[in-house]
């Protein structure tokens, strides 16, 4: 689906979030498993995310995405950001690294 490939291209704009797939499917899958990451209804676009930085930049990556869906059939959509795990990388702050 074109749409969902543009909103991976989208986020990838975004510092600190990355799409939010099971890292065993990365190993098997020959498509973009990224894709896995989003789901596309009539009233609702649902962007599975992993954190690799704080803050969380959900400001900026949902001006990203809300600006891919403008003009499509899901411009009016409810868009969800779901937060489903935090990098490790993303809390080396807190010990100094």
């Amino acid at each position: 689906m074109v749409i969902v490939t543009e909103l991976l291209k989208a986020l990838e704009k975004v510092d600190g979030l990355r799409p939010s797939v099971p890292d065993p499917a990365r190993s098997w899958i020959s498509w973009d498993v990224d894709a896995l990451a989003v789901d596309v209804e009539d009233g609702l676009v649902c962007v599975r995310v992993v954190a690799t930085r704080l803050p969380l930049p959900l400001a900026e990556a949902g001006a990203v995405l809300k600006s891919v869906l403008l003009g499509t059939q899901w411009e009016e959509a409810v868009l969800r950001i779901v937060v489903t795990d935090v990098d490790k990388r993303a809390l080396d702050h807190l010990n100094g690294s």
